[in-house]
């Protein structure tokens, strides 16, 4: 399945994208802030994206003029997500390498992945969480309609197995409809 925007297309990741993928993940500036070490190598970025990025719902976030990945952005459906959420919800997650910051580009990926959710898979709810400490994340999820739900203390992170404080939002299909309205989607 391939997802297109005014800017971008989401496809899924490939083998051949290790390369880029190291390029922007080895950044310390990326990872540990979404609670993943940075990668160590080319080879290491190949074998994520074969054994953690291969999976329905995870694209790679690319610019439609060049098609290669700078990003990533995942729907987690039901039991899939990392909370407890019901079989017609899904989690989104995100990030983008550095040099994309600020262009606005995952707010245009997340509004497509809504979109999808909600009029595509039909999914009542749309789930994000964030750690703490990260600003543009949650700066991304109030851009794009997501109310503050719940803090989770104490929440491992991925791949890295340290304790962070996670904010937790959601998106209701009833608010997303609105916020279409309001001209946020």
């Amino acid at each position: 399945m391939i997802l297109k925007t005014e800017r971008l297309e989401l496809r899924p990741w490939r083998e051949t994208d290790a390369v880029t993928l190291y390029e922007y993940a080895k950044d310390e500036r990326i990872g540990p802030i979404a609670g993943w070490p940075a990668h160590r190598s080319v080879e290491e970025s190949a074998e994520i994206i074969k054994t953690v990025f291969a999976h329905e719902g995870i694209f790679a976030v690319t610019l439609k003029d060049d098609n290669i990945a700078i990003g990533l952005i995942g729907l987690l459906l039901g039991s899939n997500s990392n909370f407890d959420i019901a079989a017609n919800e899904g989690e989104v997650s995100y990030w983008i390498g550095v040099p994309f910051w600020g262009r606005g580009l995952i707010p245009e990926a997340v509004c497509e992945i809504l979109r999808y959710g909600f009029e595509d898979l039909k999914l009542e709810s749309i789930w994000c969480g964030c750690f703490d400490n990260n600003a543009q994340s949650k700066k991304v999820q109030e851009k794009c309609g997501f109310t503050y739900q719940y803090t989770q203390q104490s929440r491992l992170s991925f791949l890295d197995n340290e304790e962070r404080t996670e904010l937790v939002s959601r998106i209701t299909r009833t608010a997303w409809l609105q916020g279409l309205g309001l001209g946020l989607g």
